[in-house]
């Protein structure tokens, strides 16, 4: 039902996804003061930003294919004041696991910005769905790297649970607003839940351009993880000993974040999506070169974090590029399921950069990074090997024809017919080549 937006509902949907996905990265500035707090381990600081991705990810396989069954301005209410009731639980835990139970709650029904960006297809005019889209998710991007900053100074004024108390207040007063100002996207479709989910499956198993850009961006975020999970360490530590507001300050780097999305969206558009990818992937692996001298000089940091955010950025817009473009029916549940991959990855770079810093150092866990952006590099390298042979053999020359045969088409249909041979005779007089029968029958 395209009934517009207007330009306060998309602001104001540009803010919930901003509030939304703050309630996951809020805690990276203030990993280190929050773990002290709450007694944990420096080798365990891992899991308090894990316990928001995994969340995330369940939120994306299990409350995300509700968008197809209830209506969406209900579901987005919803959402945010249950990812409220979790950052409360955050900000106002006693010791280490009720703050984790707390973080996954959040993490779980932040995927309102998953049913955000799908109410804003739903209800735009065609001719302003792009615009509209790029608008709301801009707020992605905006929360990502605003709460970087504002948790910083939160946390060195009034401490890290000011962060998520104020989260909360924030989503419970977006909830009130999206109730009361944005209009219902459709009628209950009467879509069951289960044949919902169902199909996702099937998609994620059988699709093999779903499973490539899946495993790439697995790898892609555990290296994007491994940085902005772990960097607060060392530049608290000697030599910087910096504060919170300082570390989130670095957040503005990834400006270039943005910047590499907006790029890579338009040489997509172009056909250069799988040779973005390569470059960018090459990029991404080389960026950790100049991260791991942090212990001597802040410089190839910052250039590093802006060539890394550039990177991974271009890549995983080329990624939902190729996937839509694919899936055009199926946007949803592709994206859904290649979001899943996302979130384990960045859970996977968290959990792991804060063991091999606190194990061996810095140093670490940039080669930590850099494997993990060598592995989606590979992957990449294969899967375009793959469908290149995979090209190669559908444009080989044909075998002769077997003795008898009289129908003019080859013996081998491209890949999209194949399936269909065995029924050709039952259709309209066809045998196994897609022609009338004539002459002698083939394979009879």
């Amino acid at each position: 039902m395209a009934t517009g937006v207007t330009r306060s509902q998309r602001f104001v949907l540009a803010l919930v996804c901003a509030v939304a996905v703050s309630t996951i990265y809020a805690i990276q500035p203030v990993l280190e003061a929050a773990g002290a707090g709450l007694g944990l381990a420096r080798e365990s600081l891992g899991w308090l930003v894990a316990a928001g991705q995994i969340g995330y990810c369940a939120g994306l396989v299990l409350l995300v294919p509700l968008g197809d069954v209830v209506n969406r301005r209900r579901l987005i209410t919803v959402h945010l004041v249950l990812t409220a009731a979790g950052a409360a639980v955050a900000a106002a835990a006693p010791n280490a696991a009720v703050a984790v139970a707390g973080l996954a709650v959040a993490g779980l029904f932040a995927v309102v910005v998953q049913v955000t960006v799908a109410y804003v297809a739903a209800v735009s005019a065609p001719s302003e769905r792009g615009r509209n889209i790029g608008a709301v998710t801009s707020g992605v991007v905006i929360g990502i790297l605003g709460v970087r900053v504002l948790a910083g100074v939160l946390g060195d004024t009034v401490g890290w649970r000011a962060v998520y108390a104020l989260l909360a207040v924030l989503c419970v007063a977006l909830a009130r607003t999206v109730h009361a100002t944005l209009d219902p996207d459709r009628e209950v479709t009467g879509a069951r839940y289960g044949h919902v989910l169902a199909s996702m499956g099937r998609l994620a198993r059988t699709d093999r351009l779903l499973t490539s850009r899946g495993l790439i961006a697995f790898f892609l975020f555990a290296s994007f993880g491994t940085l902005w999970s772990g960097l607060a360490l060392p530049l608290g530590a000697e030599p910087w000993n910096f504060g919170t507001t300082q570390i989130g300050l670095f957040g503005v780097a990834g400006l270039a974040g943005a910047l590499g999305a907006a790029r890579a969206g338009r040489w997509a558009d172009s056909g250069r999506a799988q040779a973005i990818t390569g470059s960018a992937l090459a990029l991404l692996t080389a960026s950790w070169l100049l991260t791991a001298r942090i212990e001597t000089t802040l410089v190839p940091l910052v250039i590093g974090i802006i060539v890394l955010d550039f990177a991974v950025q271009a890549v995983h817009v080329s990624s939902q590029h190729l996937l839509t473009t694919a899936h055009p029916d199926r946007a949803s549940s592709v994206i859904g399921a290649y979001m899943a991959c996302y979130s384990l990855g960045s859970a996977l770079g968290a959990i792991t950069t804060t063991w091999a810093y606190s194990t061996w150092g810095w140093s670490a866990s940039c080669w930590t990074g850099a494997a993990y952006s060598l592995v989606a590099l590979v992957l990449w390298g294969l899967a375009q090997v793959a469908d290149s042979t995979g090209r190669d053999a559908a444009s080989s020359p044909e075998p002769p024809s077997p003795v008898g045969r009289t129908c003019d088409a080859p013996l081998h249909q491209p890949d999209q017919d194949e399936h269909h041979g065995d029924d050709d005779e039952d259709r309209d007089g066809k045998v196994g080549c897609g022609h009338p029968a004539r002459g002698r029958r083939i394979g009879g």
